[in-house]
């Protein structure tokens, strides 16, 4: 691991960390920096920091840089489920159990894998080499919309509507519990659990994180909900759902996942994506139709029980 040290200069005094430091090394991106920040690799002090943190005058910042890992990501035939297709973008329908690119514990058989085989390379490089065309990412069990840039034009173009708010984002997601509102919003900031750093967890130190929910129909002992959400933090839906006391169907990680239909992994859907084509700048409003096993459920559920409408 590669250590720098830094004394404060005199533009950084009340600076944020995260900023002063991509104006010193250009090769990271404000993002790649924050999230050193978040883990710890950089440290102010000998002490870990917010991203937040304005730098004072005393202060010495350790700067400790993970030697890069060489990766080889191999195209793979994996079958995908195209929405729309054109030379700069890809959007997929990602089917549940797929993981959006290779990690720890899934080297391959990942979606990168399956674009790199379609794509070849003409796949954005702003995310890295694990991460080609990855714009954004959904958990590895939920399924539906997801964009694919085809170059970095594109992908900082999406990436700064994302950030701006402004691509919307509506999921589906059956839950647990007849759900007595017919339209709320979540505002729990999030933050990486104390207890378990494999979950999120909500936290007064969190990130803010907002989730609307609106009832579609309800069920004796579930409620399908469509979600829409402001802000993309780490598994947000599933964590603000559990908290009021709304688990997803299926979710292992955030309830005891039971349920009567045999469903492993959270019955969410990312159903619909509004967003602005990064070269036409022609509206795009894109749909995928629920899986074949969520439809299913959701039919028999019509058969055992009085749906109540929402209004």
């Amino acid at each position: 691991m590669k250590k720098k040290e830094y004394c404060v200069e005199s533009e950084w005094i009340g600076m944020r960390i995260d900023k002063a430091i991509a104006m010193k090394e250009k090769q990271l991106s404000r993002v790649a920096i924050q999230r050193m920040v978040e883990e710890g690799l950089i440290l102010v002090n000998q002490k870990k920091v917010k991203t937040s943190y304005k730098i004072n005058a005393s202060d010495c910042i350790l700067i400790q840089e993970e030697e890069p890992k060489e990766v080889q990501i191999m195209p793979e035939n994996i079958p995908l489920n195209i929405v729309y297709e054109d030379n700069v973008i890809l959007v997929v329908n990602k089917q549940k159990g797929l993981v959006v690119h290779p990690g720890n514990g899934n080297p391959n058989g990942t979606l990168v894998n399956a674009i790199m085989a379609r794509c070849k390379d003409s796949l954005s490089g702003v995310g890295g080499k694990i991460r080609p065309g990855i714009v954004h990412r959904i958990d590895k069990d939920t399924s539906g919309l997801l964009i694919v840039a085809k170059n970095d034009m594109a992908h900082l173009n999406i990436s700064e509507q994302i950030k701006k708010h402004e691509v919307k984002k509506t999921y589906l997601a059956l839950v647990r519990g007849r759900l007595k509102e017919n339209e709320a919003t979540i505002d729990m900031p999030i933050a990486r659990s104390t207890k378990d750093r494999t979950k999120m967890a909500v936290s007064k130190k969190g990130k803010t994180a907002v989730t609307h929910i609106k009832v579609l129909e309800r069920f004796n002992a579930y409620t399908l909900l469509e979600v829409t959400i402001e802000t993309g933090r780490t598994h947000q839906i599933r964590v603000h759902l559990a908290q009021i006391g709304y688990p997803i169907v299926g979710d292992y990680v955030y309830s005891n996942g039971k349920n009567p239909f045999g469903v492993k992994g959270q019955m969410l859907h990312s159903q619909k994506l509004e967003f602005m084509h990064p070269v036409t700048k022609k509206k795009m409003v894109l749909e995928a139709e629920v899986p074949k096993y969520f439809a299913e459920v959701l039919e028999r559920l019509r058969k055992e029980t009085c749906v109540y409408s929402s209004d």
